[in-house]
């Protein structure tokens, strides 16, 4: 087992209520590029949220497995430590995961408008998570501890 994990400890990791197994921490709003830079941590062998990305989503894996599922919850995809992904938006509704640890994600969302459709099992749409959204929840979250 890799005993150089990446420390998180300095961050002060936030919930939504409803998203079971997820944690995240932004970084970065540029609402004028419509980039967002946000620090996601889906928790060991679980798995949030069925959902869709409406949006270009540049995600490298920093820490743990990145695994995707299908909606039915079969294994789709296992991402390594130090893999960069350019993941298109698309309809393709999937779910995310850790593997045997947590799994700490660098995501680059690009886009404005919908980034994200969060469904019910059956795939309908329940909510969104949009720009002005994010940058909501980034106003409400604390800085990054120094020291």
């Amino acid at each position: 087992m890799n005993t150089h994990l990446f420390n998180d400890s300095r961050i002060h990791w936030q919930t939504l209520a409803g998203f079971d197994h997820l944690h995240y921490f932004i970084l970065h709003i540029d609402s004028e590029a419509h980039i967002i830079d946000v620090l996601f941590k889906f928790a060991a062998g679980r798995q949030i949220v069925l959902h869709r990305h409406k949006a270009p989503n540049h995600i490298f894996v920093i820490q743990g497995e990145h695994r995707l599922y299908h909606p039915d919850g079969s294994l789709k995809e296992i991402r390594p430590t130090g893999r960069y992904t350019v993941s298109p938006a698309s309809d393709e509704p999937h779910r995310e995961g850790g593997g045997d640890i947590d799994v700490v994600l660098l995501f680059s969302i690009r886009g404005c408008g919908v980034l994200y459709e969060i469904l019910d099992d059956d795939a309908n749409v329940i909510g969104t998570l949009a720009m002005a959204d994010f940058i909501a929840l980034h106003n409400a979250q604390p800085a990054l501890t120094d020291g």
